[in-house]
């Protein structure tokens, strides 16, 4: 939450009984959450008094919700902890956010004076994390959101990073298998909100591996909540992650679990869908309703939202990592919601519920509001949901502060190690461009190290820009002093500690890889690969599928691909594995088996820099870019 007074913060309600879900817009200021309960006779126009008559018709219920979370403990560095905010004049700001000692603070601010909040999350809590989680396999993170008092979230693709059984663990409890108990006399509890995993079966059984779905009650309101993660899970995780398991069509699913809780009498149902859509604009605050419903929005989110069951009241989503708050019509006609916090706690969605205790179903209509304006609040157009900052000038929760300095002590001795050293930031995550400067210089590392003949002999490397989940940051993150580049930066840079392969690849195969980026399942979102220096080619965007790649200007050290050699080709595991739709790099043969992208990337920091030379950004001039 911002700095807005708690007293409006309250306030901010729907006056009509009409204003269930909506459209997009402003929240409407009224009578202070729960005032109906407590018989001051207004929000929903009824008016009774408590003590004395049947409880009203209609109930407001809170549910708050953010996504992939990715472990970040921490407030984000750089760019990666930044939200974009469109201005009144038109102009964008980043205002800094996240870390969970803030997200506690905003979500526990949050739910004063709402008797009925429910808070939810839509996958990716864990995996890809920073080194103060993922050093210690996502516990510390698990243990944060049982403080923060999570009810129940879907899984995302990056639950399963370490597979089937790891998952298991983080949900039931008990200490790693390899690496035993963290801290002594301690043992690792488990979630105490539930994961579902409807759409995730067991090869072997059919059955899902997780619970499917969770029904929330309290004085009678009951809500269900079903958990998918997107169907291409598996093209997009390691082969281990996902052995012996099926992921299953995301409409389908909600659908089927959707019809067994109405069944069951249970008319209210919200959808946690780790699936996500791209709004027009970065900023949070932009109306992805304007010019009409849900047209500020694209990508597979929007045709899964047209499929779900109107059973279902609104759609949790996430994976894409951006904000919006639209409303996407159902399969009736019927406005409903569609939410994404964008990413690493930096923004939380607080979404007004009307439950109706005699259909015990949500209110929804078609209802605009108008309200007044806030610091961070700037005029949405939905009356009962709006996404809100995470930001840090508010008091961080102590319960986090004292978390994260006790798992900070153990990870220390590793964390606080210098790598190397920068001059600037080197940006990755931070950066737009199809090729990014980390991107270079992570392919670059890959290339060196693997380039020797007994290491591989590797004449050209490739990174999948997914791969690379933060900036290099020159500011220092703690006391190791600026332009140091610490093994906990590093780690957050290239957290999956992928094994990397050397394969041969023919030149045709390699021209299909580089089609392959912007063609088949990756040509409305294409995925640029980051390549080593040497290999340069043109990208033009005007063109479309594989015609995107202008062939005759591929060259690798100056001179043109031919599609009969075979190249040697360093690549991370998962890339190696055809991940990203890229089937092409999976054909590689006479497979060599190398270091961790990790190692590499830190042998070439420490190769390359010292606290009198360091590292500046390299060029980004190996792709030529025709839009």
């Amino acid at each position: 939450m911002s700095a807005t007074p708690q007293k409006n913060r309250a306030s901010r309600r729907v006056l009509a009984a009409a204003a269930g879900l909506a459209t997009v817009g402003a929240l409407v200021a009224a009578m202070p959450a729960g005032a109906q309960e407590r018989g001051h006779g207004h929000g929903h126009g009824h008016g009774k008094d408590h003590g004395h008559h049947a409880p009203d018709r209609t109930v407001d219920v809170q549910l708050l919700s953010f996504n992939d979370l990715h472990g970040n403990l921490e407030p984000p560095a750089g760019s990666a902890g930044t939200v974009n905010e469109t201005q009144a004049d038109g102009t964008v700001k980043a205002v800094p956010a996240g870390g969970v000692e803030y997200l506690a603070s905003s979500l526990r601010t949050a739910r004063k004076g709402h008797p009925y909040s429910i808070t939810a999350a839509g996958g990716d809590m864990v995996g890809a994390s920073p080194l103060l989680s993922g050093l210690f396999h996502d516990e510390p993170t698990i243990e944060a959101l049982n403080k923060i008092d999570l009810d129940v979230t879907s899984v995302g693709n990056h639950e399963f990073d370490e597979g089937a059984t790891e998952l298991a663990r983080l949900q039931n409890g008990g200490c790693h298998p390899v690496e035993g108990c963290y801290e002594k006399g301690k043992k690792f509890k488990g979630a105490d909100f539930p994961y579902l995993a409807a759409n995730v079966t067991s090869e072997k059984t059919g059955k899902p591996i997780l619970k499917p779905y969770t029904v929330w009650k309290k004085n009678g309101v009951k809500i269900g909540f079903i958990g998918v993660t997107l169907e291409g899970t598996p093209n997009i995780v390691t082969a281990n992650g996902v052995k012996g398991l099926k992921f299953h069509d995301e409409i389908e699913t909600v659908n089927k679990y959707a019809k067994e809780l109405d069944r069951q009498g249970v008319k209210s149902i919200v959808a946690l869908i780790h699936e996500g859509g791209a709004p027009a604009s970065s900023s949070y605050n932009y109306d992805c309703d304007s010019p009409g419903a849900g047209d500020g929005i694209s990508g597979p989110i929007t045709d899964i939202a047209k499929g779900i069951s109107p059973k279902v009241d609104a759609l949790v989503t996430g994976h894409t990592h951006q904000a919006y708050v639209c409303t996407v019509p159902d399969p009736a006609g019927n406005p409903r919601l569609v939410t994404s916090a964008s990413s690493f706690g930096k923004l939380y969605t607080d979404t007004t519920l009307t439950y109706d205790r005699r259909t015990n179903d949500i209110v929804r209509t078609a209802v605009k509001g108008s309200g007044a304006s806030s610091k961070h609040h700037p005029k949405p157009a939905n009356p009962v949901s709006a996404n809100h900052i995470v930001d840090r000038d508010q008091a961080p929760a102590n319960d986090m502060t004292a978390l994260i300095a006790r798992w900070n002590t153990l990870a220390a001795p590793i964390a606080n190690r210098p790598q190397g050293y920068i001059s600037a930031d080197i940006n990755g995550r931070g950066s737009t461009a199809p090729e990014k400067p980390l991107g270079n210089l992570i392919a670059d590392a890959q290339l060196e190290g693997l380039a020797p003949a007994d290491k591989g002999g590797a004449v050209v490397a490739f990174m999948n820009p997914g791969g690379i989940r933060a900036d290099l940051v020159y500011k220092a993150s703690g006391s190791e002093g600026d332009g140091v580049v610490t093994y906990g930066e590093s780690f957050t840079v290239q957290p999956f500690t992928n094994m990397m392969n050397v394969v041969d690849l023919t030149g045709a195969q390699l021209v299909s890889a580089l089609q392959q980026q912007v063609s088949g399942s990756n040509e409305a979102s294409p995925k640029i690969l980051q390549v080593s220096k040497g290999l340069t080619y043109t990208l033009d965007m005007t063109k479309s599928g594989a015609a995107r790649v202008v062939t005759d200007t591929i060259k690798l050290n100056g001179e043109a691909i031919d599609p009969a050699k075979t190249y040697r080709v360093a690549m991370n595991e998962f890339l190696a594995g055809g991940g990203d739709g890229f089937a092409a790099l999976g054909e590689g043969t006479n497979k060599l088996v190398g270091a961790s992208d990790l190692d590499l990337f830190n042998d070439y920091l420490a190769a390359h820099s010292t606290a009198t030379a360091p590292l500046a950004p390299p060029a980004t001039d190996r792709i030529t870019v025709v839009q």
